[in-house]
């Protein structure tokens, strides 16, 4: 399964353009205060996880569903073949200070 992050796309779509305009929204909408660095972040990067609430909040912002924001491929991911595993030797005898220790 891949998620893509539609972010950008949603937020053009509702006309907003940049990460100053999001945060803007954000704060006056939905009441979150986010840093500029961490707006620049959504809008620029695909997070690899996402706080309920930001999500909650973007939605409110930009008045769309957590569906407008992501693109699920739910096409099978082919596994490849399994090797063999390889065959364990014996073990070799343990040595402490030069001397072998007795058989196991």
């Amino acid at each position: 399964m891949r998620i893509r992050w539609r972010l950008r796309m949603a937020a053009a779509q509702r006309e907003v353009w940049t990460g100053t305009e999001l945060r803007r929204l954000l704060s006056e909408r939905a009441g979150l205060e986010l840093s500029a660095a961490s707006v620049s972040a959504l809008f620029t990067k695909e997070p690899s996880q996402i706080k309920v609430s930001t999500l909650i909040a973007l939605c409110t912002a930009l008045d769309c569903t957590p569906d407008d924001l992501f693109e699920i491929d739910t096409t099978p991911v082919e596994q490849p073949a399994a090797r063999p595993r390889p065959v364990a030797s014996q073990p070799k005898t343990a040595t402490a200070r030069g001397r072998s220790m007795p058989p196991m």
